[in-house]
């Protein structure tokens, strides 16, 4: 299982064309979006903001916020300044850190099954003395164990980002707060995963590489709805939610494994190869 793993992260590592779009976009959002937010808020202030974009109306919506943990913390902090950027920073980009994952998985694990079939190596796998079960946690891990160190990564570069720029206007270090703890250590994991059980079993019933991505790009589809609905006002990404989405998301992945492990086996695998 592991020599399985640790040969496909090093066929992605030696693959440019895999990693650099791996890296490029979680870099975006976890680095230049946030950093831009702050210096923009420093440099202009929240009525300034009004004119560069939509992010100054935020300060509307966040005074219309019902009791909560999150009206609390808001309510403790004195400028709108630091109001609008706790937000953003702790509630707003929240979901991003929920798409880099999905994002990932679907990148490497259509590499899987699916560029096996096209470099017609998938066969000798098959033919080899190993259990089929094993060969597919041994193409989750390849997936799951790259997506989820870059996942913390970007994590890591998001924190330092925002406690150093943001520094200056709160005196103080703002993240991480508990909903980011929850977010990076439990809902995470199990989107992580859902994403990687979902792409393998694609990547290893369709015939290419392009059909295995597009399928599994699908994936993003409710996280972005996710945003959509926290940048509307709809819905709040706290900890309770996250919780929930965690809980929720866990249950499936363990439904997942049990469909690969009772459905999938060496004749089925094979029928796909030379279909």
């Amino acid at each position: 299982m592991w020599a399985i793993a640790i040969k496909d992260m090093r066929a992605i590592g030696n693959s440019v064309q895999v990693w650099l779009p791996m890296l490029i976009v979680p870099v975006i959002m976890c680095v230049l979006l946030p950093g831009g937010l702050i210096l923009g808020v420093r440099h202009f202030g929240v009525e300034g903001m009004d004119n560069v974009g939509s992010l100054g109306s935020l300060d509307k919506m966040l005074a219309a916020l019902p009791p909560s943990s999150l009206k609390a913390a808001l309510d403790a902090l004195a400028s709108p300044e630091q109001k609008l950027l706790y937000f953003a920073l702790n509630y707003m980009f929240v979901p991003f850190f929920l798409l880099i994952p999905l994002m990932l998985s679907s990148v490497i694990t259509a590499n899987s099954f699916a560029v096996e079939k096209e470099r017609k190596t998938l066969e000798s796998l098959l033919f080899s003395p190993i259990d089929i079960p094993s060969l597919f946690l041994g193409k989750v891990l390849s997936a799951f164990v790259p997506s989820m160190l870059v996942t913390w990564l970007c994590t890591f570069l998001y924190g330092l980002v925002v406690d150093i720029l943001a520094y200056p206007i709160y005196r103080r270090l703002i993240f991480p707060t508990t909903n980011w703890i929850v977010l990076i250590f439990w809902a995470v994991p199990a989107v992580s995963l859902v994403a990687v059980f979902i792409n393998v079993i694609i990547s290893a019933k369709v015939k290419g590489f392009q059909e295995a991505y597009q399928l599994g790009g699908l994936l993003v589809l409710p996280v972005l709805g996710l945003i959509m609905g926290q940048a509307m006002g709809a819905l709040i990404i706290d900890v309770r939610l996250l919780g929930w989405i965690g809980a929720l998301v866990w249950v499936l992945d363990f439904g997942l494994l049990r469909f690969i492990v009772r459905h999938f086996d060496r004749n089925k695998l094979f029928e796909s190869q030379v279909s």
